[in-house]
């Protein structure tokens, strides 16, 4: 493993202060750590409602000295906020740990410091990157990720009302000889709605307001989006056209699926009757829909499947659900099918994680008439986000995908999220086989494990799969993992996972984090890793972190590329 400098000179202070630990004392600063910040201190308890979960009893989780591993809670309320126990770090660890990957470069350029998407594409010989939120983005060049170039930076005053900037997709339309670019519009998850069940005023707010609810289609005639030509405007809901306001439903969640030819796929609730939804700031329960998009200036609606309990008039299969009445849990889609062979070209299956409903295999082959062919319930896992990421890059070799959700609150507070490897060979017959390893740190790590470094921990998701150049590789999955940063999994054997790779950052950089609003934010302190993009055809990992991106090679996946890929 590689090791940096300054942790070579702290590693023997480390272990002796833990050795020294008494038996109430928190682990002290030392090496890099003298001058950490202080970490969040604990998050007051609010009343909870009728049917949320309690909060946990005190020593019913927490961490174990004697053995040196956390427990997590078995069920938590949404607790927003930070919840220290005895054996969390009363501070921010400043260390970097990796293993297998060499650090090739560091932009210190943050678009979302605790939530973020990507999407690249090539255009005249070079290769560009945009990191975005909902309120801004930055475009780079990064045909030399040794030398990356800022093309362009724009914000949105979306507070003001000005549209925000959505999740798209870039593909080359061979038929039209186009580049063509699909962003989808959402109403926002934060900021205008707090808590449905007790401010009616805040969800008058949703409901009424004027905004696009579905998606654009572009012409991509230049790398900066200022430039791009709009084609069409589709909105979601069957009721309102793009053009008609106030419109229903969710709109477009998520990074739409597009690979440049005849079909489209997204996600998203189309109108106000998709609304049996536990989680307490939307109100929607999102489906699954599927668009002809051959010709980009005139989209037509093909079909859309939901799973059963999601509308209004469904609540009798939705109270069969455990988590039904809990105003915690998230119900339905966050993102869109998980296809891993176009219908263009052949695929059948396309895989949905919808929350609280579990998981299902979805024929797409006729996308004029999706059809379920299997369910799958989930363990429930209740506070976060029970299910929202597939894995689908193995699935054609091996058959596995892995299924995962993601943590919501901070310390561990909440059951531990895990990757399921799932078993589709038999698509009418899915099944559980096992979950890939728990992340454990390194020995000079001033703690024995990760729930213990504060902030969030836990998978979010491996990418995107449909935005990613290149191919996958057939063995290794890499994850963004929030205080864990970056774990890549060996999968060559699926019935023993391995972790082959790490590269974990520190927790904030003290420099930025005392002069920028933004990574200053709530949301920013428990997320150092919130994000990864993946380049298959140069072997590089972007790990997009709440204070700048790293540029990793990582010699499993083969020897970088450090110009334009050769094309094929």
């Amino acid at each position: 493993m590689k090791t940096s400098l300054f942790q070579l000179t702290t590693v023997a202070a480390l272990v002796a202060a833990a050795l020294a630990l008494p038996a109430q004392a928190q682990q002290p600063r030392s090496g890099v750590n003298l001058n950490a910040p202080d970490a969040p201190a604990a998050a007051p308890q609010h009343p909870l409602l009728p049917g949320e979960p309690p909060y946990p009893a005190p020593g019913s989780w927490g961490y174990d000295k004697a053995t040196g591993k956390f427990k997590s809670p078995d069920m938590a309320p949404d607790a927003y906020g930070a919840h220290p126990v005895e054996g969390s770090l009363p501070y921010l660890d400043l260390n970097q740990y990796e293993k297998n990957v060499k650090v090739e470069n560091f932009t210190p350029y943050v678009a979302g410091a605790g939530h973020s998407w990507q999407a690249s594409f090539d255009w005249n010989g070079r290769r560009y990157l945009y990191d975005y939120e909902t309120w801004m983005y930055n475009l780079f060049d990064i045909t030399d990720p040794h030398d990356i170039k800022v093309v362009q930076q724009k914000t949105f005053n979306t507070r003001a009302g000005e549209h925000q900037f959505g999740p798209f997709n870039v593909k080359y339309n061979k038929k039209l000889n186009k580049m063509i670019a699909v962003q989808c519009y959402e109403i926002t998850r934060y900021g205008l709605l707090s808590n449905k069940y007790t401010k009616p005023d805040e969800v008058k707010k949703v409901r009424e307001r004027q905004m696009l609810r579905g998606f654009r289609i572009f012409e991509v005639t230049s790398p900066m989006w200022t430039d791009w030509k709009l084609l069409s405007e589709t909105s979601l809901d069957p009721y309102h056209s793009a053009q008609q306001q106030p419109q229903e439903g969710s709109g477009c969640q998520d990074v739409p699926v597009y690979n440049g030819d005849q079909y489209l796929f997204v996600a998203g609730a189309p109108d106000n009757s998709f609304a049996n939804q536990e989680y307490k700031n939307y109100l929607y329960t999102g489906g699954q829909l599927a668009f002809d998009v051959s010709d980009p200036s005139n989209p037509k609606r093909l079909s859309m499947w939901w799973a059963p309990g999601s509308r209004l008039g469904e609540e009798e299969e939705y109270k069969k659900n455990p988590r039904a009445g809990n105003k915690t849990s998230w119900m339905g889609s966050r993102m869109p099918l998980f296809i891993p062979k176009p219908v263009e070209q052949g695929g059948k299956y396309g895989y949905a994680a919808m929350g609280g409903f579990g998981f299902y295999v979805i024929d797409i082959s006729d996308p004029k008439n999706m059809k379920q062919v299997a369910h799958l319930d989930m363990p429930v896992s209740v506070t976060g986000t029970e299910g929202d990421n597939i894995d689908v890059s193995k699935v054609e070799a091996t058959g596995m995908i892995y299924y995962s959700g993601y943590p919501m609150t901070e310390d561990c507070y909440e059951p531990l999220k895990a990757i399921y490897t799932i078993d589709v060979r038999d698509p009418t017959h899915p099944k559980i086989v096992n979950t890939l390893p728990t992340p454990v740190p390194p020995k000079e790590a001033p703690f024995t494990d990760f729930c213990q470094r504060r902030g969030s921990f836990g998978p979010k998701r491996s990418g995107y799969a449909q935005i990613q150049p290149g191919t996958p590789s057939p063995r290794y999955m890499p994850y963004s993992y929030y205080n864990a940063g970056m774990q890549m999994f060996d999968v060559k054997d699926p019935l023993n996972p391995t972790i082959a790779a790490y590269f974990v950052p520190k927790m904030i950089d003290p420099s930025r984090h005392t002069k920028d609003e933004q990574t200053q934010s709530i949301r920013a302190l428990p997320n150092p890793v919130h994000s990864i993009f993946v380049e298959w055809d140069r072997n590089l990992v972007w790990v997009f972190s709440n204070h700048g991106i790293y540029t990793l090679s990582v010699p499993l996946l083969g020897k970088p590329v450090f110009g334009m890929p050769e094309k094929k």
